[in-house]
């Protein structure tokens, strides 16, 4: 039953817990500076809050894409719930004002993405498993 829980509810409630200010000072966060490094080419190589959010719904959506490949009722479930979290991505992106933002964007299209991979993996996965003639 947990595995029917789609994970890319993970970064929308963490975004809204930073768009809240229930961790730091609000969206205004995401751009601060997690690390810094200096490469070998002489550039300085940056990675912001925001960065670190996309990396872990990146990482979260190949276990998606990994969970998608199960057959069953819960697989059908799980794919419900993927599409209600895109749902709650593209009204949030659409109707608050802080969530209109480059990051919260990627992060909608990675939600949609993980529906449509999943729907698709799904599929073609049913299909291997019917066995149609003899």
């Amino acid at each position: 039953m947990l595995a029917a829980i789609p994970l890319m509810i993970l970064p929308l409630v963490f975004y809204n817990f930073i768009m809240l200010g229930f961790m730091g000072n609000g969206v205004s966060d995401l751009g601060a500076t997690v690390t810094s490094l200096q490469m070998m080419s002489g550039a300085t190589w940056t990675m912001s809050w925001g960065d670190v959010l996309i990396v872990v719904s990146l990482v979260l959506l190949f276990i998606e894409v990994l969970k998608a490949t199960r057959t069953g009722a819960w697989s059908v479930i799980d794919h419900m719930l993927s599409m209600l979290v895109f749902i709650g991505f593209l009204v949030e992106f659409l109707l608050v004002r802080d969530a209109a933002t480059q990051v919260f964007f990627i992060l909608m299209v990675v939600a949609f993405v993980d529906v449509i991979a999943g729907f698709s993996v799904s599929i073609r996965s049913a299909g291997r498993d019917v066995s149609i003639g003899l």
